[in-house]
């Protein structure tokens, strides 16, 4: 889908398709598009816009170059911070003269964010650069909204986790605990990438809106949002440790909880062992046993038997060991 965006300064207004392009025709956003979309705005702006394919490429020189005096920026950002349905994408920022492109396959949830913003007037629009740096500023704030929901996710867990309690739920239990905790971890994980990406976008971009001699406001606003970077960087780095510990503890419980079992097996086969040493004696097959003819004989070795039973229950609970 091809959206096109006309600024009148203060707000965006969607471009009639059969009026002509004009210097304040400044956003073509491109969500999924078709190969007629990608040839219709590269006829419009003599561009080339990359593919999927290419968007997907690892190398700084396919992610940051210039070409046709256009500076092309791509980014691997997640999405929909709901954890169900988190996911990721590559996002590729193209501006060229005072327009910008942007090229995506997945629903950022910034984008109608950043265009309730226009409409409150807290977000600039007058140019591409301005236009891409408040999408850079909503992605940032929704990062950081996503990492306080992890903060509240891994207290959550924190909490399932130390709790002492006789009997846990199934949904407390020590491997529903790991598992979550290491989805925590993944997501910080993949928010980390993300934010690294993030970075190298707003670096490529300051040095190109000094090369296009921007306004002083863009330089401004883009060392806010490294700053905000910098300052959430602090943030993942807490909750990566802290995911880590939680890890390490829940580890250090299931085997704890695991070693206490066999203990409990191991302190049942020796409290078990001498009667069956009685058993094992009274039920040999010898003709000349003197207590096989007591008419008392059977009870008192059942009697000894639970003795020799409950002494060494009486002893290892002494010791602690039950």
């Amino acid at each position: 889908m091809l959206t096109i965006y006309d600024t009148t300064g203060h707000s965006l207004l969607r471009h009639n398709e059969t009026a002509p392009i004009t210097a304040d025709t400044v956003w073509f956003d491109l969500v999924n598009p078709t190969k007629e979309e990608d040839n219709h705005v590269e006829r419009l702006l003599g561009i080339s816009v990359p593919t999927r394919a290419e968007m997907r490429e690892i190398e700084a020189s396919s992610r940051f170059y210039q070409e046709n005096g256009a500076s092309y920026m791509t980014g691997f950002l997640v999405h929909n911070i709901d954890p169900q349905t988190l996911g990721s994408s590559t996002l590729t920022f193209i501006l060229t003269g005072n327009a910008l492109v942007t090229v995506r396959y997945a629903d950022h949830k910034a984008f109608p964010d950043f265009l309730s913003r226009i409409e409150r007037g807290d977000a600039s629009c007058k140019s591409g650069a301005a236009i891409m740096i408040g999408i850079i500023e909503t992605l940032v704030e929704r990062q950081a909204d996503l990492i306080v929901e992890i903060q509240d996710r891994v207290d959550k867990l924190a909490q399932g986790i130390f709790e002492l309690k006789q009997r846990r739920t199934r949904d407390t239990k020590l491997e529903a605990l790991l598992k979550g905790t290491g989805t925590q971890g993944d997501i910080v994980a993949r928010v980390t990438e993300s934010a690294t990406s993030l970075e190298r976008v707003l670096h490529f971009m300051k040095n190109t809106a000094q090369e296009r001699n921007c306004e002083g406001k863009i330089f401004q606003r883009i060392d806010t949002v490294d700053r905000d970077l910098l300052s959430l960087s602090e943030h993942r780095r807490f909750l990566s440790d802290r995911i880590s510990f939680l890890l390490n503890a829940t580890l250090g419980l299931i085997s704890n909880e695991q070693n206490q079992i066999i203990k409990l097996f191991s302190v049942m086969a020796v409290m078990l062992m001498p009667p069956t040493l009685v058993a094992s004696i009274y039920g040999m097959n010898f003709r000349h046993m003197p207590e096989l003819e007591w008419v008392q004989g059977y009870p008192l070795a059942l009697c000894l038997m639970f003795l020799s039973a409950l002494i060494p229950f009486v002893y290892f609970r002494h010791k602690g060991w039950l």
